[in-house]
């Protein structure tokens, strides 16, 4: 589970001397000092942050962590059922809005019954998408399209409705979940791939137009987490799962709270001169051999 905290900071082996601008001298040695001016970049207090598929897997864990650094929380999702047990497991801070993102002339009808509902959206994460776990001579036009509409259309156009008002508030972040199949040839996910791999696209373009209007575009990179998304997709092949772990250096699949930690990060003020970047949270195995 998500936590917050302040880290102690031990100062050890070092000689104090007095700053060469104030003047002032450093904490003694050996002094346990508490800083919470170190964390405030990390917080969230204040903003608002649309997460679709926001109702299990990584969009769960991320809607618990930015809840957890003090946002508001809007999950998004198809089942209700589903969303009203993710919600109530956050507390509080979590609001639910049962929508399907590739209905695509409703989604900005969906930003305003936020807006009205929770609050100004100043944070958008587009994580809802569908698997397509096939061979690519046997993917039909149709498949491959559903896929590039769950991912690429719905997450323009919820962008694209979003981006309105951040860029007349001058201040938001908009965050793309990508994937590993968008940095290295996998088999059996042409459909997949090509669509988080649009989406590389996208963050890059949106940034240098977005950014100098206050909004901050970027994406990151789940490596292979440890989600029912992923468990099905390795479902009775054992060969893949030993190649993924045979090509992450950390040996091991990642946990959910990874990335959403990660999540936080990037939409926070300590991101503040980050945009148009893709961060890869994969154990290594983007640059494993």
């Amino acid at each position: 589970m998500c936590g917050t905290g302040i880290l102690p900071v031990r100062m050890t082996g070092w000689k104090p001397v007095p700053h060469r601008l104030t003047g002032k001298m450093p904490v003694p040695h050996g002094r346990i000092r508490e800083m919470p001016t170190a964390m405030d970049p990390f917080r969230l207090d204040g903003q608002v942050a649309l997460i679709t598929g926001g109702g299990s897997g990584l969009g769960l864990a991320m809607a618990r962590c930015l809840a957890a650094a003090g946002a508001r929380v809007a999950i998004v999702g198809r089942r209700k059922a589903v969303l009203v047990e993710a919600a109530a497991g956050i507390g509080p801070a979590a609001a639910y809005f049962v929508h399907d993102v590739t209905r695509l002339s409703e989604n900005a009808g969906l930003i305003a019954r936020v807006e009205a509902a929770v609050g100004p959206v100043s944070i958008l994460i587009n994580n809802a998408g569908i698997h397509l776990k096939k061979p690519a001579l046997d993917t039909t036009e149709q498949e491959f399209q559903n896929v590039l509409n769950a991912h690429v259309l719905a997450g323009f156009s919820l962008s694209r409705a979003a981006a309105r008002g951040m860029v007349e508030r001058r201040g938001g972040s908009i965050l793309f979940i990508t994937s590993m199949t968008a940095i290295m040839g996998v088999p059996l996910v042409v459909a997949y791939s090509a669509a988080k791999t649009a989406y590389l696209g996208m963050v890059r373009s949106l940034a240098a137009e977005l950014s100098p209007r206050g909004v901050r575009v970027n994406a990151i990179a789940p490596g292979w987490i440890d989600t029912p998304m992923l468990r099905e997709a390795l479902a009775n092949d054992p060969a893949r799962s030993a190649k993924v772990l045979s090509r992450t250096p950390m040996g091991r699949f990642g946990v959910p709270d990874d990335i959403g930690w990660a999540a936080v990060y990037l939409c926070s003020p300590a991101a503040n001169f980050i945009t148009g970047q893709v961060l890869a949270i994969d154990g290594g195995a983007s640059i494993g051999f």
